[in-house]
């Protein structure tokens, strides 16, 4: 039986942040996921870490890849072998509220002509971000898409492609992918997505649409 949601994690050096993901998804609710961590390359604890909670909850599953690529390339690489209905991301240095994929869940069940949600984000610490339009200037994350808030039905995923690597705001030009493939978009304002961004050296920024 498929999850009905592929939670991917994607992590670099982040074994102190690690556990506070992995413990709100384990609290979520809503217990029909996966979980795949997405080690790019990291030369800390991870792996330990994680091979540890995947002993203890076979919902978790660990991959690893060689060399470092980014976000977007840990991303795709996760998106490859999910085996959800839908697809998600939680980043590692991030959290879930409690009913953040049950809300996620129900919205899609009421609504099952929705092909991607989004939103819902409670930003913790700096909520100004780099304007990819204009790096001189600085907007509010709540005019952002914010690509840990994606919730994508698996074969839209597959039909949209993977994240492109290698550029700036990558979660902002899939999203524009999306717009302009005309799927049905929704988002939400239920804020149950946790954005960490009081962490020095984050592992993911968050980029005007």
């Amino acid at each position: 039986m498929r999850p009905f949601f592929s939670v991917i994690m994607c992590t670099y050096n982040r074994a102190d942040l690690l556990p506070r993901a992995i413990a709100s998804l384990q609290a979520q609710t809503e217990t029909d996921w996966e979980l795949i961590v997405v080690d790019d390359a990291s030369t800390d604890a991870t792996l330990h870490l994680v091979s540890a909670s995947a002993a203890a909850d076979t919902r978790i599953r660990y991959v690893r890849r060689e060399v470092n690529g980014g976000t977007a390339a840990a991303r795709n690489t996760g998106m490859s072998v999910a085996q959800g209905l839908f697809l998600t991301f939680l980043d590692s240095d991030d959290a879930y509220a409690p009913d953040h994929l049950a809300t996620r869940k129900q919205m899609l069940l009421d609504h099952s002509e929705i092909h991607l949600l989004h939103g819902g984000v409670l930003v913790i610490g700096d909520p100004w971000v780099i304007d990819k339009d204009d790096p001189s200037r600085r907007v509010h994350i709540d005019d952002c898409v914010v690509g840990g808030t994606f919730v994508i039905r698996a074969d839209v995923a597959a039909h949209l492609g993977p994240f492109q690597e290698g550029i700036y705001a990558d979660d902002a030009h899939y999203f524009e992918r999306a717009c302009a493939a005309n799927i049905v978009i929704a988002q939400t304002d239920h804020r149950s997505y946790h954005y960490y961004r009081n962490v020095p050296g984050q592992q993911t920024s968050t980029h005007a649409s």
